[in-house]
């Protein structure tokens, strides 16, 4: 026999300052305020260098762009300072941001770093499926190069790293990486490699699939920190060519030299660079 709902017993209130219970309540952002949409868009065009370090950006030209007031527009102005991405100097106006010299070393070794986990967590669990994704995202690069599609190629890069996370069981390590690796991100898209050197990172994307598919966790290591350390070898040379793009806070020399230390690599040690 039911009960009728008013013979139920009253639910007892919850107390104040109760701890939560149950699955994850969070607020959070939503990603859909103007704010955000406008933080997304300008930031895609600075990591991309469709804006490069040191241009003028309006706030006037963007609320009219996005059809909104100038608040949302200054707020993702403000987000991306924090991330060094923009500029704002007192009485002379908001700047695409220069690269910093010493963000670049530090990114490198904390990428290096969570790399090595994400790898050798893929050599461990990665199924058959994985593999299969990864030969065909190294294909997707090879006709970025036939094509000169530089976009392309940057892009499918990312998804083969961000595969190997994937594969691995870490996909929120890749996030990390992403949030680590935005000045990076800059100077590959501002060094303009050629795309002979370019074709290269596909022999050692080829490389490090090859030992990840033999499960040799150290040859991926190894095949990774090679990977990773040749996108530093540029840097001194692109600063001298357009020191209008970089601030200038550090030798990279001897940042370098530290960096070298901090991973403890041999790899490294014998690099001349």
């Amino acid at each position: 026999m039911e009960t009728s709902r008013s013979s139920r017993a009253p639910r007892k209130p919850r107390a104040h300052n109760t701890p939560p219970t149950g699955p994850g309540m969070y607020a959070g952002r939503t990603g859909t305020s103007s704010a955000d949409v406008i933080l997304r868009g300008l930031r895609a065009r600075i990591i991309s260098t469709e804006l490069v370090p040191g241009i003028p950006i309006s706030e006037h030209d963007l609320a009219q762009a996005y059809g909104v007031s100038r608040t949302p527009v200054r707020e993702a102005i403000l987000r991306l300072s924090d991330e060094r991405l923009v500029e704002v100097a007192p009485k002379s106006g908001t700047f695409v941001g220069r690269i910093p010299l010493s963000a670049l070393p530090e990114a490198l070794v904390v990428r290096q770093a969570l790399e090595e986990t994400t790898v050798r967590a893929a050599v461990r669990f990665a199924q058959e499926d994985d593999f299969v994704k990864l030969e065909n995202l190294i294909e997707t690069q090879q006709q970025a190069v036939g094509n000169a599609d530089r976009q392309a190629l940057h892009d499918a890069d990312d998804a083969f790293h961000e595969q190997i996370a994937q594969a691995g069981g870490y996909p929120g390590i890749w996030e990390l990486i992403t949030q680590v690796k935005v000045h990076i991100d800059r100077y590959r898209r501002l060094a303009q490699l050629d795309m002979d050197r370019l074709g290269t990172v596909i022999e050692e994307h080829r490389l490090l699939l090859r030992h990840m598919r033999a499960r040799d966790a150290e040859g991926a290591v190894q095949a990774m920190a090679i990977h990773l350390h040749k996108l530093r070898k540029d840097m001194s040379h692109l600063k001298s060519i357009k020191p209008e793009y970089f601030i200038h806070d550090a030798d990279l020399a001897v940042e370098f030299t530290k960096a070298q230390s901090a991973v403890k690599s041999e790899l490294l040690a014998d690099d001349p660079t």
